[in-house]
């Protein structure tokens, strides 16, 4: 019996692993960006963020590590030193900064909280839960500052409803013919929402595209920069129709250097990532909308980036850039 206890502890299963493995690498690259933020932030708000975001990353990379290891798993290689220059000249804002650690601090709630479900072992479960924790502290601290900064905007606010409601026709139809009811809350939300995330697709993407060494890399990203800035401007246009407010753009904060702070590599990790985190959103709110024209925008954006990560993953396969992870063989 204690035989079996300490086999069932010192194994994972392909879940954990996936987990583990996505962590790591994901992380790794996040230490590479942070090291290269906190040697250009000025804005002593924000350089806390910086810092408290730096130290998750380093702590969760040393945990997995442990982790890995202990399971006779090959620790990946993910992103190191030679990764990232960090005397590299400003090529972001100290408002961009606060708006990138907002969005991936919103990958990493949404990534840990599918580890937990997805995970047997209790100690990795209470690895997960402490990261929501931990994350979940920044995350505030970020909305907080947020607030403050004029670039920032918040999901609309709607009337309160007087009564309980019934929808009385499935809405379909009529909206086929031209008579759209008017937006619901959950559909206003995940508009803004994917309008803020694709827009900051398409900022990220132009960063990247300035400083990008090899040709097709940075065609890639000139590409993204078209296909996600049309798609936020489709979920713009759907807001606007209503009279709604829309996010910022944030095309601004990102200066004309072209000395690149971070390896092709990374750069098109990053790129990838982005793009298959927006299909798991897309997909989502494909659940929740049911007016018949976001249902058709919906689908154009998600076959917008599938074609990016088809893009991505050939060029990182093409350079011998993606790693491979544990298989069943």
């Amino acid at each position: 019996m204690d035989i079996f206890r300490k086999t069932k502890t010192n194994t994972l299963t392909a879940a954990e692993v996936s987990a583990l493995w996505l962590q790591y690498t994901g992380d790794s690259m996040a230490i590479c960006v942070y090291k290269y933020f906190l040697n250009i932030v000025e804005n002593k708000e924000i350089k806390p963020i910086m810092e408290i975001a730096l130290q998750l990353a380093e702590s969760h990379v040393t945990k997995i590590t442990e982790f890995l290891k202990s399971a006779n798993f090959q620790i990946p290689l993910g992103f190191t030193e030679n990764d990232v220059n960090v005397n590299a000249p400003r090529l972001f804002s100290d408002q961009f900064l606060l708006f990138y650690s907002y969005i991936m601090t919103i990958h990493g709630l949404t990534a840990y909280s599918l580890a937990i479900t997805n995970s047997e072992r209790q100690d990795i479960q209470n690895y997960f839960f402490e990261c929501m924790a931990s994350t979940k502290d920044l995350f505030q601290r970020i909305v907080e500052l947020a607030k403050d900064q004029p670039k920032f905007k918040s999901v609309p606010s709607i009337p309160s409803p007087h009564g309980v409601k019934f929808m009385e026709t499935p809405g379909f139809i009529s909206n086929l013919i031209g008579d759209k009811r008017p937006l619901n809350s959950s559909e206003i939300s995940t508009l803004f929402f994917n309008s803020t995330k694709t827009g900051f697709i398409s900022s990220l993407s132009l960063a990247f595209s300035q400083v990008a060494v090899r040709e097709d890399v940075r065609n890639f990203l000139l590409k993204n920069v078209k296909l996600a800035r049309k798609d936020a401007e489709s979920f713009d246009a759907i807001l606007q129709e209503e009279h709604l407010p829309i996010p910022e753009k944030w095309d601004a904060e990102i200066t004309d250097s072209t000395v690149s702070p971070f390896s092709d590599k990374l750069i098109m990790f990053h790129a990838g990532f982005l793009v298959n985190a927006a299909l798991t959103y897309y997909g989502a709110s494909l659940g929740s909308s049911f007016r018949s024209d976001i249902l058709v925008n919906y689908t154009k954006v998600f076959t917008h980036a599938m074609e990016a990560g088809a893009f991505s993953y050939n060029i990182m396969v093409k350079h011998g850039w993606l790693e491979k992870q544990p298989d069943s063989e």
